[in-house]
């Protein structure tokens, strides 16, 4: 077995910091183990398999190849080394019984989730008046002919009774309405108005929306209007919730000073990195209650672990335990109808099946889901010229903040990659020139009216964090340019666009960055040549963004590859979340 290996400058250094001192001939293989480690974690798993890499050539470069020893002899040599410990003992490197490689501060996340998760699982919630409990799940969940109706009941019954519940399911099938009416339920337990509930998502874009479904779905229940009250009104980040310290990757809340709540709800599951959760459940007050709710079979986040899916995953692995009881998946769609081409093209695509989803793509009858050839690299402008035009002119020439918010998400052009003409970066310069050449829009200055910015790195000082997006627009009152952000409280509010932190221009994005956002219309841009990085993940991710009508610019082969693609994260999550001594 050969791998070819990209080694980055960040992994060469931490696998010397590692192998410092290691001078005979076995430290070439030792830095190389501990270099794909640090790659391996860039690349978003949580560890290194030492079964994949044992007895492989890896090539460096044309002259560098260095050859690992088999598997027992690879994890003696690792085990030989002073920065190299087992689970328990504080080393910077962690070798599990399993021959899993971590860095330390990577296996003590996973350790830390699994034992958390194992113990929300184990705990029942106490004091409930069964009466009040029943009376209300008939009231709010009425009982109907179909089954898959009754999964939100079920979901609702299992929040009211356990410390954890996970509810996962695809766009529309009902995640935000029964979790408002599982609020509602626990607000009308005995004491429940002082229940002290938070709700949370990992984006400022993702705590608006649900926020605005909280907002609206609350006014419709079936409860009293106390009840209706005490439901929260607003959302925040996680980052928010947590409480982010200026300058430190800690947060205010953690074990020492966990959050002051008893209900913690968290949208968006999927997007959630190993760290972040971890972090999130080592804040959580003994006895608090957890709800999640996300789309498992989404794009894992986009640093390290796939979290959702692998909780998911270890409680589809043993339907006994504790954890099976916990997680409930929504498979009932209620935004589209049975025919509809968006929700058939995202189920063919999310169960590999490639032959479907391009016989749907096929079908001229239904014009919400169309394949087109990806274009050449000099036809590409002229190709986006019509949906450009169509999609951002109503937002160009809105006439105020807040309307030209809400009309830039009917439209979004999301990309399969970031580089290249056909990714995010060449596609927005495409739209940037197209645009300005119909008089939409000036380029001449950095900071032109009508820029839409997607902000991609925390800035706690400004409450801007990676994922929101914004527009610069000419303030109403004062005309001077500034940066319209859409507040979770339904706001909208403006910042200077020098205080801006790093961010780039949002006419297209990458579709990771998408996630948590909706659209009523998508273009999807795939490159004309097959991609590792084409995954049914990825696509079932940007198809499920839109609300009203996809079109994918994709060769069939390519299409057809990615849709047989999976994603694979190596983590221990699973592993530990079975076996609470690992």
């Amino acid at each position: 077995m050969n791998i070819e290996f990209q080694e980055r400058p960040i992994d060469r250094q931490a696998a010397l910091f590692f192998c410092r001192g290691v001078q005979d001939a076995d430290g070439e293989v030792l830095r190389t183990v501990l270099s794909l480690l640090s790659q391996a974690v860039g690349n978003g798993d949580s560890c290194l398999e030492l079964a994949s890499i044992a007895g492989a050539e890896v090539t460096l470069s044309a002259e560098r190849r260095v050859m690992l020893p088999e598997y027992d002899e690879l994890c003696h040599l690792l085990q030989n080394l002073p920065t190299v410990g087992i689970p328990g003992e504080y080393c910077p490197i962690v070798i599990d019984s399993t021959g899993r490689l971590y860095l330390f501060r990577y296996w003590q996340y996973e350790h830390l989730l699994a034992r958390k998760v194992l113990d929300s699982v184990s705990s029942m919630t106490d004091g409930l008046d069964e009466k009040r409990l029943q009376e209300g799940l008939e009231r709010l969940f009425p009982q109907v002919a179909e089954a898959a109706e009754n999964r939100q009941r079920l979901a609702a019954e299992i929040a009211l009774r356990r410390k954890l519940c996970i509810i996962s399911g695809g766009p529309g099938t009902g995640k935000s309405s029964t979790v408002i009416r599982i609020l509602a339920l626990i607000i009308e337990q005995p004491e429940g108005d002082l229940h002290r509930i938070a709700i949370a998502a990992p984006t400022g874009k993702a705590a608006a929306r649900l926020q605005s479904s909280v907002s609206t779905m609350r006014a419709e229940l079936a409860v009293s209007n106390e009840t209706r009250a005490a439901i929260p009104a607003t959302a925040m980040t996680i980052h928010r919730l947590l409480g982010t310290r200026r300058g430190s990757n800690r947060f205010r809340h953690d074990k020492t000073n966990p959050l002051p709540y008893d209900t913690v709800v968290v949208d968006e599951a999927s997007m959630i990195d190993l760290p972040l959760m971890s972090a999130l459940f080592s804040a959580l007050a003994p006895g608090t209650r957890v709800i999640l709710l996300g789309d498992r079979d989404q794009l894992a986040s986009v640093e390290a672990g796939a979290v959702l899916g692998d909780i998911c995953q270890a409680a589809e692995d043993d339907p006994t335990s504790p954890l099976a009881s916990s997680v409930v998946e929504l498979n009932r769609n209620y935004r589209f109808d049975s025919g509809s081409g968006i929700a058939a093209l995202s189920r063919a695509v999310n169960a590999g099946d490639d032959r479907e989803a391009l016989r749907l793509l096929g079908d001229q009858t239904n014009d919400t889901i169309a394949l087109e050839p990806t274009p050449k690299r000099e036809t590409i402008k002229k190709r986006l010229a019509v949906p450009v035009l169509q999609g951002f002119r109503p937002c160009l020439e809105a006439e105020t903040p807040e309307e030209a918010l809400r009309l830039f998400d009917r439209f979004r052009i999301l990309c399969a990659l970031r580089e290249g003409p056909w990714g995010a970066a060449g596609v927005n310069n495409a739209v940037e020139t197209l645009l300005h050449e119909a008089g939409l829009i000036r380029t001449d200055t950095q900071f032109y009216r009508g820029r839409p910015v997607l902000i991609t790195e925390n800035d706690y000082t400004h409450k801007l964090f990676n994922g929101d997006t914004g527009i610069i627009l000419n303030d109403p009152a004062t005309g001077n340019l500034r940066a319209f952000f859409a507040a979770s409280d339904g706001t909208v509010r403006a910042i200077p666009p020098e205080f801006l932190p790093k961010h780039e221009t949002a006419f297209a994005m990458t579709i990771h960055k998408s996630q948590g956002s909706e659209f009523d219309r998508v273009l999807m841009v795939l490159p004309p040549k097959d991609n590792t990085l084409l995954t049914k993940e990825l696509i079932y991710t940007g198809i499920t963004r839109a609300k009203q009508s996809v079109t994918i610019w994709s060769d069939e082969s390519v299409f057809s590859a990615a849709v047989k693609r999976r994603t694979e994260r190596r983590s221990g999550l699973r592993e530990m979340l079975k076996f609470t001594g690992t």
